[in-house]
């Protein structure tokens, strides 16, 4: 039966799409536990979106929580021969603050990830289904996309305090040129350095439009050739036909103690936050004691439900009343018509509360009858 005929809703439907999409490329399934030892989350809060965590204490008196993300259970339970890669993905609830609505909510989340020998196939095929997924989404959709290991490297070299390189990252990822300038300045930066990452900062468009650019600042200190990887992927996103939906944007980055490397955000048209989110992720392999390598990317199907999906003005097509002496045979047929016909119905003695149909129906021996229609 193909997905067209069954009555999904539109999450329900962009999952199914997604869960196939992966699949075909070779992907298997990770199932988790809704819970796992709080422990891991806590030694890992600026890993997550939200640090708001619901917890229990278990029979066993162990403190557990119920999972606000996928990614740090995927780590934690991987298992990579040498030279393997373990290729996953999943749709989980999450349990964490929604940004909609800033209170707790069970969130499904969709995603996959890559981790073990990750080379540059494996970071170009997830950057190929990152564009993949948010075309599934929308035909209206962007990639922005960073190197954050070119980045991190640049601030990393200047004469500053860890402190003040982070709060130079923080007006970067802000696309604060201004901010960026400032503070290089206060913090004693070369005018020459400042300014490099000042225009880094504020740069953002298309590869061929931005690439050149970025060339001339890098040429400065001798570091052209550190655009390797993002020129690499960019290339193969282009062969799959992405070129269009790719944009350069310097100004996407990541927690330094967890992220390196290419790190990239998707956008829907109407969707004022990304929607998807993702990244080479090597240092949180280390930190929690792996040598491992690992990419990967989340959607954010709570992001979309409100604002993206579109809202169903009726819940059933259609209300079939019948009486007592109407009898099940001719019920059964009517309801079956409706159904063959690809409508959602339900059969009642009086109309239901809180049910918004589209059509009210009387049922007899010799047929369906319509009483009202909303449509």
């Amino acid at each position: 039966m193909s997905i067209s005929s069954i009555d999904l809703r539109k999450e329900e439907e962009a999952v199914y799409r997604l869960r196939d999409l992966y699949q075909k490329h070779g992907y298997s399934q990770f199932k988790m536990s809704k819970f796992e030892e709080y422990d891991l989350y806590v030694r890992n809060k600026d890993f997550l979106i939200s640090d708001s965590i619901i917890t229990f204490t278990d029979t066993n008196g162990k403190l557990l929580a119920l999972k606000p993300d996928v990614t740090l259970s995927i780590v934690k339970h991987a298992a990579v021969g040498e030279g393997g890669v373990e290729k996953v993905y999943y749709d989980e609830n999450v349990y964490r603050v929604s940004s909609g609505t800033h209170s707790f909510r069970e969130i499904m989340q969709v995603g996959i990830e890559c981790i073990g020998d990750v080379d540059s196939y494996c970071l170009s095929e997830v950057l190929i289904l990152a564009a993949k997924s948010l075309r599934l989404l929308s035909p209206d959709s962007v990639l922005d996309l960073s190197d954050f290991g070119l980045v991190f490297d640049l601030v990393n070299g200047l004469e500053a305090t860890s402190d003040q390189k982070k709060e130079i990252l923080k007006t970067i990822g802000e696309k604060n040129p201004h901010d960026t300038m400032r503070i290089c300045r206060k913090v004693g930066v070369s005018e020459e350095d400042g300014a490099i990452l000042a225009e880094l900062a504020g740069l953002y468009g298309e590869a061929k439009l931005v690439l050149p650019r970025v060339h001339s600042l890098l040429e400065k200190k001798g570091l052209s050739s550190s655009l390797a990887l993002l020129e690499g992927v960019l290339d193969s996103l282009s062969r799959a036909g992405f070129s269009d939906m790719v944009r350069i944007d310097f100004s996407v980055v990541n927690h330094i103690d967890y992220y390196n490397g290419i790190v990239f955000k998707g956008f829907v048209r109407g969707v004022p936050t990304a929607v998807l989110s993702g990244g080479q992720y090597d240092r949180l392999m280390k930190k929690m004691g792996s040598a491992s390598k690992a990419v990967g990317f989340a959607v954010y199907l709570d992001l979309l439900e409100d604002m993206f999906f579109e809202k169903k003005n009726f819940d059933l097509d259609a209300v079939l009343l019948y009486s007592k002496d109407v009898s099940s045979e001719s019920v059964e047929r009517a309801v079956q018509d409706f159904v063959l016909q690809n409508k959602s119905v339900t059969a009642q003695k009086q109309i239901p509360k809180r049910i918004r149909y589209r059509s009210l129906y009387r049922v007899t021996e010799s047929g369906v009858e319509l009483l009202e229609t909303n449509a």
